[in-house]
């Protein structure tokens, strides 16, 4: 059996590389070396492919002075150039044991060929992990890539120093290495220039998509925000506007339609009671019979801005209790700029600009009277006038105010509102008549004669004229003769 292995390491150390001449062997071995070389190109396809080809081991490897190599790829410790001898024990015989030179120099051969298939082993597990970890390191790198946002993640060492630092035996060898080592390190070469290529530029990659800083995320939202609050302000202030123009609408439509109806019915009235029996435009009387928020008559003419005034009217109340508002003029900014008001159990006050006078004058006897009122924004002077006499006077009554114009003047309603909202508890029941206005305060000889039927004077603001005064909701216009109808009273 010895003897056996003893030729065949023989053979496999004394076969020279493809495409190398053979030297010449013993003829007695001729057989045991051809089987040994149908065995060769399975181990050169195995082994061969992870050390390169068989002509780069064999011119890498020692020679003897004109002979060939002492080794093939597979073995990479020299041995003898030709088989031990056999014989009976003494070495040099030809029977069929070594000489125990022989045996320890196959043992030797055996254990060597050994340390070396392990040593190519561990060298190829250690390529396989150098392998592995530059792949995975390129594959970390690549998805970084295709996931640019945060901060990359802690990379291994860089292949450098796999370069600098390389194992024994493996990225150390001389020149002379075989050709397959060779490409494994350019091929890791190539690796690592790509993965520095990547690493530069993946901070460029990273640094274009970085998030916004929390600073520059709270000025473009508080940004928005004003946006949104310049948006909404605009769209209140347009349906404001709308709201408004849709309330004038309806009142102006309001207005027309009562209009409309007073014409009607003054229409059906002449009709019933033939037509009037006066010719003068201010020999007529508003009358409203019953106490509600509808009834009630407007002037079309308003006032200018005073500094002062005097109203002044005929008139007759028929409520049980007080007299009602007999006129009120109202501005877009104080509904109650001008209001003449008895209300309640109240006495009768004259309010300017909400500011309030009670005037001592009666008028609950339901017959008719000449009333004046006077007022001047210097002190907020004033005084009251019944059929021609003054009954009261005063001061600061809303002094230094002035009168402001673009008004609405109603008679026989209250007004909380530019020309409506009215309150059937504060409406006059009676009839009226003459009302006029002046800017300055009569003499209390033309306030007389105005009651007593010797003037004619007609106010220099508002005039009793009957295409001046419009009448609502069931208020009507009749014939009156001021000083006959306050005689027969």
């Amino acid at each position: 059996m010895l003897a056996f292995l003893g030729a065949i390491i023989c053979i496999i150390a004394s076969v020279h590389p493809a495409g190398t001449a053979a030297p010449a062997t013993p003829a007695a071995d001729n057989d045991s070396a051809a089987a040994a070389a149908s065995l060769l190109p399975a181990a050169d396809k195995g082994l061969g492919a992870l050390h390169g080809p068989a002509e780069a081991l064999a011119s890498a490897g020692p020679r003897l002075p004109g002979g060939p190599p002492l080794f093939s790829r597979f073995v990479c410790t020299p041995l003898s150039s030709e088989c031990p001898a056999t014989g009976t024990g003494t070495g040099t015989g030809t029977g069929t044991s070594p000489a125990p030179e022989e045996l320890l120099a196959l043992r030797s051969a055996a254990a060597q060929l050994r340390r070396t298939a392990l040593e190519q082993k561990e060298r190829i597990r250690m390529d396989q992990e150098t392998i592995r970890e530059l792949t995975g390191k390129l594959s970390r790198c690549e998805g970084g890539l295709r996931n640019p946002p945060g901060p990359p993640a802690a990379a291994a060492p860089p292949a450098a120093g796999l370069r600098a630092a390389p194992r024994p035996g493996t990225m150390g060898h001389p020149p002379a290495e075989p050709p397959a080592v060779r490409e494994l390190e350019e091929a890791v070469r190539a690796l690592q220039d790509r993965i520095d290529r990547i690493e530069q530029e993946l901070p460029a990659r990273t640094n274009g998509s970085v998030p916004t800083t929390p600073a520059l995320a709270r000025d473009a939202l508080h940004t928005k925000m004003e946006q949104l609050e310049e948006q909404l302000l605009s769209k209140i202030l347009t349906l404001q506007k709308e709201r408004q123009a849709a309330s004038t609408d309806r009142s102006q439509q309001q207005h027309n339609i009562e209009k409309e109806l007073n014409s009607l019915q003054n229409r059906v009235m002449e009709l019933e009671h033939g037509p009037p029996d006066y010719s003068p435009p201010d020999a007529f009387k508003v009358a409203i019979p019953v106490q509600n928020n509808y009834m009630y008559a407007r002037m079309k003419k308003s006032l200018p801005e005073l500094y002062a005034f005097t109203i002044c009217m005929w008139l007759k109340s028929k409520a049980q209790t007080g007299l009602g508002t007999p006129f009120s003029y109202s501005v877009p900014s104080q509904a109650n700029e001008i209001v003449l008001l008895e209300w309640g159990t109240n006495p009768l006050e004259l309010l300017i600009n909400d500011k309030v006078a009670q005037l001592p004058l009666s008028l609950k006897d339901k017959a008719w009277h000449h009333i004046c009122v006077a007022w001047t924004t210097r002190d907020g002077k004033w005084s009251a006038y019944q059929d021609g006499e003054q009954r009261g006077a005063g001061e600061n009554l809303a002094s230094w105010h002035a009168i402001k114009p673009q008004g609405v003047i109603i008679l026989g309603q209250e007004q909380d509102t530019l020309g409506g909202r009215f309150d059937a508890t504060q409406a006059f029941v009676g009839e009226l008549a003459q009302f006029g206005v002046w800017d300055h305060m009569l003499a209390p000889a033309e306030i007389l004669g105005l009651a007593n039927c010797t003037s004619h004077l007609q106010g220099n603001v508002i005039q009793w004229d009957d295409q001046a005064v419009e009448v609502f909701g069931g208020a009507s216009k009749r014939a009156f003769t001021a000083c006959e109808e306050g005689r027969k009273a």
